[in-house]
């Protein structure tokens, strides 16, 4: 995996197809969904960071500027003090 959202979405695909294969014996389909368990607990804890990154960008789209000193991990302290624009 690439760290992207859309590779996210790929080894989630990859892993229902997993889930999805006839040939797999009552064991595997077990460890196989063990797995997707993991795999679904990691990926909503990358959604929720990437919705709450989303939900800064939108505070600093609507609000500019004046926003970043409240959103210190978003901004450089050169675009707080107004040096980058």
């Amino acid at each position: 995996m690439k760290n992207s959202m859309t590779d996210l979405n790929n080894h989630l695909f990859m892993q229902l197809e997993r889930l999805s294969e006839e040939d797999l014996s009552e064991a595997q389909i077990a460890q196989e969904a063990k797995r997707a368990e993991a795999i679904v607990s990691v990926a909503e804890q990358i959604v929720s960071n990437a919705q709450t990154q989303l939900k800064a960008a939108t505070l600093f789209a609507q609000h500019g500027n004046d926003v970043l000193p409240m959103l210190p991990q978003v901004a450089s302290s050169k675009t707080i003090e107004g040096k980058a624009k």
